[in-house]
């Protein structure tokens, strides 16, 4: 099966470009490659920085919900691929710049939420629409991103905002036309790759851990009512819901 992303190493840069059409959400196995791709990439020395961007209409839209609508049994499967995914980002030695564009959701929200740096378009847009899905996740990595109230209105109300908004609350570091994107995050990429990787990979292990709490540790507590949401019937409602694209009618 192929992969749901493409890879280029040049100038000590990888670049990992999803391109899994239409809207970059991936199956749990899609998920697991990312995770071990990235992985590998912090073991690589030709690699001392990594960008992370996507073709298409979005950078991602999360998992892919018409996988779980058929086979809840394989949310396991997606939240193991997940935390691996967010958790390689987060704990890579190399430092991980995120280029994104269009919706960034869900599964997005929690690569951007693990990244060194984010650099965005100007039709970014980011949210966590977990609830209307009937799932958890996502908030501890959002967290890292904007202040506790503000990540609480997005989860409970699902509304975006867009990039200059997240630039304002300083998640961003630059806020491009889309035709500049990749070329602002290359940019960025080579002004560290010039340095030493070894200074580097130190000044990022030095930085985690000064981080307040452990972000694996608060991600996988999300992950633990995620499960739990997947044993009420509203769980399944909100997937067949989205599915078959109509409201979702949930007890009362």
């Amino acid at each position: 099966m192929n992969k749901p992303f493409k890879l280029t190493i040049h100038n000590h840069i990888a670049e990992l470009v999803f391109d899994k059409p239409p809207v970059n959400a991936f199956t749990s196995q899609g998920w697991a490659d990312i995770a071990a791709e990235i992985e590998a990439l912090g073991k690589n020395d030709d690699v001392h920085v990594i960008i992370i961007a996507a073709e298409g209409r979005g950078f991602c839209a999360g998992v892919d919900i018409k996988e779980l609508q058929a086979d809840s049994g394989l949310i396991t499967k997606v939240n193991k691929g997940n935390y691996d995914t967010f958790k390689a980002i987060h704990l890579n030695p190399k430092p991980v710049i995120v280029a994104v564009h269009g919706f960034v959701l869900g599964g997005g929200i929690g690569i951007s939420g693990a990244a060194d740096i984010i650099v965005a378009s100007e039709c970014a847009t980011f949210a966590v629409p977990e609830v209307d899905r009937g799932a958890m996740g996502g908030g501890a990595h959002l967290q890292r991103m904007f202040p506790v109230q503000k990540v609480r209105y997005m989860y409970f109300t699902g509304e975006a905002i867009d990039a200059q908004e997240a630039y304002r609350l300083g998640a961003v570091e630059r806020v491009v036309p889309r035709e500049q994107l990749m070329d602002t995050a290359r940019e960025i990429a080579a002004k560290i790759a010039e340095k030493s990787p070894v200074m580097i990979s130190l000044a990022k292990e030095a930085l985690t851990g000064i981080e307040d709490g452990n972000l694996e540790d608060k991600y996988r507590w999300e992950q633990g009512f995620t499960l739990e949401a997947y044993s009420n019937k509203d769980s399944q409602e909100a997937r067949d819901a989205f599915v078959e694209k109509r409201d979702a009618n949930f007890r009362k």
